[in-house]
């Protein structure tokens, strides 16, 4: 039997569109049609990579193109919010990259065009989207860790500022905070029950800047690299307090002087706590007994290029059913006021009320 195939375009081809392109090569019931990119060899590239007909460097033409069912965004932060709103008027379906945009007043005109259009917007809260995140959260819904009121996220970096539109708080809103430590957090969110955040109290540091005289150590560069460019912060840390009285400390880096890379993901309940990161682990008790339990899965840690996959299969999924996804503008928006009141809270040096 024929399958009716959504027709997808993808606006940006930087680094993440790869994640894109790929995951939906992988699906029946998609078709890749279009690409768009600012610079046309860029765009040129990608789609001789992965057979898209239609080359655009302009998104509006593409938008206009009846043909395109649904969009994956994956441009400067700066533009998620001006080409999210477009192509939802436009009657497209949009999954667009975290973070949703760069401010919150932003985010509330995204959601409200998705409520003025009835379109789709997924945020891409990949790490949602994880088998080892979702085991988890049917232990947690299942009431196996029981009340959770606390949660440690930490992304730190030793030397990984990727410079360019990374590094330029016009384009990015903001270094490690907004690029990989909107990943962690929320995580950690998603699986505590999205309890609603009431302050944060949050500081940033600009102390080492991008270091790009060290040697002997590579890192991931972005294409437009320039080593007299960094407007961003080195490291970031915050603790945000939810109205359920539970609360979320966090702290992430682009560079620091640390002796690894460190990634952890761990929350705590009155039942039992889990560690997603750096290795799935359970805590708990039996017989009077402290468990680390470790659930057999493929992978101990996040499987991006999985994660990736079934995040573009739900939001096909969502498309095709008109569901809400499991990352609506919702929490797009919630996640913005939390980056945006640790960027506040910094700058002023005192708690933010949300």
């Amino acid at each position: 039997m024929s399958i009716n195939k959504l027709k997808i375009g993808v606006i940006g081809a930087g680094s993440i569109s790869d994640m894109h392109f790929e995951s939906y090569v992988k699906q029946a019931d998609a078709e890749l049609v279009a690409v768009c990119d600012l610079n046309r060899q860029r765009a040129e590239d990608k789609a001789a990579k992965y057979n898209v007909e239609l080359i655009y460097t302009d998104y509006r033409e593409l938008l206009a193109n009846p043909e395109v069912d649904a969009v994956s965004i994956c441009t400067w932060n700066n533009t998620h919010a001006e080409i999210s709103i477009a192509a939802l008027r436009a009657g497209k379906h949009v999954l667009v990259e975290k973070p949703l945009c760069k401010t919150v007043e932003e985010a509330e005109r995204i959601q409200e065009a998705v409520r003025e259009t009835g379109k789709i917007l997924q945020v891409g809260f990949v790490r949602r989207y994880d088998t080892n995140a979702q085991l988890v959260k049917r232990f947690i819904d299942n009431g196996d860790l029981g009340e959770l009121y606390y949660a440690k996220a930490s992304c730190l970096r030793r030397l990984g500022n990727p410079g360019g539109w990374f590094a330029d708080t016009e384009r990015s809103g903001g270094g490690p905070l907004i690029d990989i430590g909107v990943h962690v957090i929320d995580l950690c969110w998603y699986l505590m029950g999205r309890p609603k955040p009431v302050s944060v109290s949050g500081h940033t540091y600009n102390k080492l800047g991008n270091r790009a005289n060290v040697r002997n150590l590579s890192f991931y560069k972005a294409a437009d690299y320039n080593v007299d460019l960094n407007t961003v912060e080195d490291m970031a840390n915050a603790l945000i307090r939810f109205e359920n009285g539970a609360s979320l400390m966090v702290d992430v880096s682009f560079t620091l002087h640390a002796k690894k890379d460190e990634i952890a993901v761990k929350l705590y309940g009155d039942k039992g706590g889990v560690e997603l990161e750096p290795e799935l682990v359970l805590v708990t008790e039996m017989l009077d007994t402290i468990l680390n339990v470790s659930p057999q899965t493929d992978s101990k840690s996040i499987n991006i290029t999985e994660a990736f996959s079934q995040e573009i299969s739900h939001f096909l999924s969502c498309c095709r059913t008109g569901n809400s996804p499991i990352s609506p503008v919702e929490d797009g928006l919630t996640m913005m006021k939390i980056l945006c009141g640790i960027y506040e809270s910094a700058a002023k040096g005192q708690e933010i009320r949300l």
